[in-house]
Protein backbone atom coordinates (compact mmCIF):
# COMPACT_ATOMS: atom_id res chain seq x y z
CA UNK A 1 0.00 0.00 0.00
CA UNK A 2 1.37 2.85 -1.04
CA UNK A 3 2.32 6.02 1.57
CA UNK A 4 -0.38 8.36 0.47
CA UNK A 5 -2.85 5.61 1.62
CA UNK A 6 -2.12 7.43 5.28
CA UNK A 7 -0.42 9.86 7.12
CA UNK A 8 1.98 11.19 4.43
CA UNK A 9 5.60 10.79 5.51
CA UNK A 10 8.33 13.62 5.56
CA UNK A 11 10.01 12.23 1.96
CA UNK A 12 6.70 11.95 0.37
CA UNK A 13 5.32 15.77 1.38
CA UNK A 14 9.44 16.89 0.47
CA UNK A 15 8.55 15.30 -3.02
CA UNK A 16 5.28 16.19 -3.67
CA UNK A 17 6.36 20.16 -3.02
CA UNK A 18 9.44 19.48 -5.31
CA UNK A 19 7.19 18.12 -7.70
CA UNK A 20 4.91 21.08 -7.76
CA UNK A 21 7.64 23.39 -8.12
CA UNK A 22 8.15 21.47 -11.21
CA UNK A 23 4.12 21.11 -12.67
CA UNK A 24 4.11 24.88 -12.17
CA UNK A 25 7.34 25.37 -14.77
CA UNK A 26 6.66 22.61 -16.84
CA UNK A 27 3.06 21.87 -16.78
CA UNK A 28 1.10 18.83 -15.65
CA UNK A 29 -1.14 17.67 -18.37
CA UNK A 30 2.02 15.58 -20.42
CA UNK A 31 3.96 15.26 -17.24
CA UNK A 32 6.07 11.95 -17.24
CA UNK A 33 7.71 10.54 -14.18
CA UNK A 34 11.08 9.41 -15.70
CA UNK A 35 11.94 13.21 -16.45
CA UNK A 36 10.14 14.61 -12.96
CA UNK A 37 12.05 12.00 -10.76
CA UNK A 38 15.27 12.98 -12.41
CA UNK A 39 14.75 16.75 -12.08
CA UNK A 40 13.65 16.49 -8.26
CA UNK A 41 16.34 14.40 -7.20
CA UNK A 42 14.07 10.56 -7.06
CA UNK A 43 13.30 7.26 -8.87
CA UNK A 44 10.37 6.87 -11.19
CA UNK A 45 10.16 3.47 -8.54
CA UNK A 46 10.50 5.76 -5.37
CA UNK A 47 7.44 8.08 -6.55
CA UNK A 48 5.30 5.09 -7.66
CA UNK A 49 6.12 3.23 -3.80
CA UNK A 50 4.79 6.70 -2.40
CA UNK A 51 2.02 8.00 -4.09
CA UNK A 52 0.91 4.55 -5.61
CA UNK A 53 0.49 5.60 -9.05
CA UNK A 54 1.15 8.17 -11.15
CA UNK A 55 -2.93 8.90 -11.52
CA UNK A 56 -2.19 9.09 -7.52
CA UNK A 57 0.14 11.48 -7.91
CA UNK A 58 -1.39 13.61 -10.16
CA UNK A 59 -4.42 13.99 -7.51
CA UNK A 60 -2.14 15.04 -4.44
CA UNK A 61 -0.56 17.82 -7.13
CA UNK A 62 -4.30 18.94 -7.84
CA UNK A 63 -5.24 18.58 -4.35
CA UNK A 64 -1.85 20.52 -3.58
CA UNK A 65 -2.51 23.72 -6.06
CA UNK A 66 -6.50 24.23 -4.52
CA UNK A 67 -4.86 23.90 -1.04
CA UNK A 68 -2.55 27.23 -2.23
CA UNK A 69 -5.72 28.64 -3.60
CA UNK A 70 -8.01 28.15 -0.61
CA UNK A 71 -5.17 29.67 1.45
CA UNK A 72 -5.24 33.03 -1.00
CA UNK A 73 -8.82 33.27 -0.74
CA UNK A 74 -8.61 32.51 2.80
CA UNK A 75 -6.15 36.11 3.03
CA UNK A 76 -8.46 38.21 1.64
CA UNK A 77 -10.17 40.31 4.44
CA UNK A 78 -13.65 40.48 4.59
CA UNK A 79 -14.87 44.67 5.48
CA UNK A 80 -17.57 44.99 8.03
CA UNK A 81 -19.81 47.82 8.49
CA UNK A 82 -22.71 48.51 10.34
CA UNK A 83 -24.72 48.09 8.52
CA UNK A 84 -23.86 45.57 6.76
CA UNK A 85 -22.62 46.39 2.96
CA UNK A 86 -22.27 44.61 -0.33
CA UNK A 87 -18.33 44.26 -0.32
CA UNK A 88 -18.17 42.17 -3.94
CA UNK A 89 -16.53 44.81 -5.83
CA UNK A 90 -14.14 45.67 -3.45
CA UNK A 91 -13.08 42.06 -2.63
CA UNK A 92 -13.16 41.12 -6.81
CA UNK A 93 -11.08 44.34 -7.18
CA UNK A 94 -8.54 42.85 -4.28
CA UNK A 95 -8.63 39.25 -5.93
CA UNK A 96 -7.56 40.13 -9.09
CA UNK A 97 -4.79 42.58 -8.37
CA UNK A 98 -3.38 39.44 -6.64
CA UNK A 99 -4.11 36.94 -9.64
CA UNK A 100 -2.82 39.18 -12.12
CA UNK A 101 0.55 39.75 -10.62
CA UNK A 102 3.18 38.17 -12.85
CA UNK A 103 4.55 36.12 -10.38
CA UNK A 104 1.45 34.15 -10.47
CA UNK A 105 1.34 33.11 -13.88
CA UNK A 106 2.64 29.44 -13.38
CA UNK A 107 0.29 29.00 -10.89
CA UNK A 108 -2.84 29.99 -12.89
CA UNK A 109 -1.69 28.05 -15.92
CA UNK A 110 -1.62 25.13 -13.53
CA UNK A 111 -4.52 25.54 -12.26
CA UNK A 112 -6.66 26.31 -15.56
CA UNK A 113 -4.88 23.17 -17.12
CA UNK A 114 -6.28 21.53 -14.35
CA UNK A 115 -9.56 23.40 -14.85
CA UNK A 116 -10.26 22.18 -18.30
CA UNK A 117 -9.14 18.74 -18.10
CA UNK A 118 -11.39 18.29 -15.26
CA UNK A 119 -14.64 18.90 -18.03
CA UNK A 120 -12.72 16.79 -21.20
CA UNK A 121 -11.48 13.68 -18.39
CA UNK A 122 -13.88 13.31 -15.57
CA UNK A 123 -13.34 10.35 -14.78
CA UNK A 124 -9.38 10.69 -14.30
CA UNK A 125 -7.56 11.97 -11.81
CA UNK A 126 -8.34 15.24 -12.62
CA UNK A 127 -12.28 14.39 -11.31
CA UNK A 128 -14.25 17.02 -9.70
CA UNK A 129 -11.41 19.72 -9.83
CA UNK A 130 -13.33 22.36 -11.66
CA UNK A 131 -17.08 22.02 -9.67
CA UNK A 132 -14.20 22.26 -6.14
CA UNK A 133 -12.56 24.93 -7.59
CA UNK A 134 -16.03 27.24 -8.78
CA UNK A 135 -17.57 26.50 -5.30
CA UNK A 136 -14.61 28.14 -3.21
CA UNK A 137 -14.73 31.16 -5.64
CA UNK A 138 -18.42 31.55 -5.19
CA UNK A 139 -17.89 30.84 -1.13
CA UNK A 140 -15.65 33.56 -1.00
CA UNK A 141 -17.47 35.97 -2.93
CA UNK A 142 -20.70 35.24 -0.99
CA UNK A 143 -19.01 35.98 2.31
CA UNK A 144 -18.30 39.75 0.81
CA UNK A 145 -22.41 40.00 0.11
CA UNK A 146 -24.73 41.07 2.87
CA UNK A 147 -26.57 38.18 4.57
CA UNK A 148 -29.93 39.77 3.03
CA UNK A 149 -28.92 39.34 -0.34
CA UNK A 150 -26.55 36.31 -0.21
CA UNK A 151 -29.33 33.54 -0.63
CA UNK A 152 -31.53 35.20 -3.11
CA UNK A 153 -31.72 34.36 -6.67
CA UNK A 154 -30.22 38.25 -7.41
CA UNK A 155 -27.41 37.23 -5.31
CA UNK A 156 -26.46 34.28 -6.16
CA UNK A 157 -26.91 35.60 -9.83
CA UNK A 158 -24.76 38.79 -8.73
CA UNK A 159 -21.73 36.40 -7.52
CA UNK A 160 -21.54 34.49 -10.65
CA UNK A 161 -21.50 37.28 -12.56
CA UNK A 162 -18.52 38.44 -10.88
CA UNK A 163 -17.03 35.12 -11.40
CA UNK A 164 -17.87 34.61 -14.44
CA UNK A 165 -15.73 38.22 -15.11
CA UNK A 166 -12.54 37.13 -13.05
CA UNK A 167 -12.27 33.96 -14.84
CA UNK A 168 -12.36 35.49 -18.38
CA UNK A 169 -10.48 37.96 -17.82
CA UNK A 170 -7.85 35.47 -16.21
CA UNK A 171 -8.43 32.94 -19.50
CA UNK A 172 -7.54 36.38 -21.37
CA UNK A 173 -4.55 37.59 -19.70
CA UNK A 174 -2.43 33.96 -19.98
CA UNK A 175 -3.54 33.57 -23.40
CA UNK A 176 -2.14 37.16 -24.30
CA UNK A 177 -0.25 38.75 -21.47
CA UNK A 178 -2.30 42.12 -22.28
CA UNK A 179 -1.51 43.23 -18.39
CA UNK A 180 -3.07 46.98 -19.52
CA UNK A 181 -5.77 46.00 -21.49
CA UNK A 182 -7.24 43.21 -19.52
CA UNK A 183 -6.55 45.68 -16.09
CA UNK A 184 -7.83 48.29 -17.55
CA UNK A 185 -11.41 45.91 -18.16
CA UNK A 186 -11.42 44.50 -14.53
CA UNK A 187 -10.52 48.00 -12.83
CA UNK A 188 -13.48 49.37 -14.80
CA UNK A 189 -15.74 46.96 -13.45
CA UNK A 190 -14.78 46.73 -9.77
CA UNK A 191 -12.63 49.70 -9.55
CA UNK A 192 -8.90 49.74 -7.65
CA UNK A 193 -8.44 47.81 -4.80
CA UNK A 194 -7.80 48.86 -1.45
CA UNK A 195 -4.56 49.01 -0.08
CA UNK A 196 -4.90 47.12 2.32
CA UNK A 197 -5.17 44.04 0.02
CA UNK A 198 -1.74 43.96 -1.16
CA UNK A 199 -0.56 41.76 1.78
CA UNK A 200 -2.48 38.76 0.17
CA UNK A 201 0.69 36.66 -0.75
CA UNK A 202 1.85 34.11 -2.29
CA UNK A 203 1.83 30.71 -0.04
CA UNK A 204 3.98 27.87 -1.68
CA UNK A 205 6.89 27.51 -3.59
CA UNK A 206 7.64 30.54 -6.26
CA UNK A 207 5.16 30.51 -9.10
CA UNK A 208 8.05 30.78 -11.03
CA UNK A 209 9.33 27.62 -10.73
Amino acid sequence: MADSDATPSARQAELLEAAYRYVLAHGLAEMSLRPLAAAIGTSPRVLLYLFGSKENLVRALLARARTEELAVLAAVDMPTTDPPADHLPRVAAALWAWLSAPARRALLTLWLEGYVRSLVEPSGPWAEFARETVADWLAVLAAAQPAGIRDTDAGRAERTRVLAILRGALIDLLATGADDRVGAAVRREFGEPAVAKARIEHTGPPANG
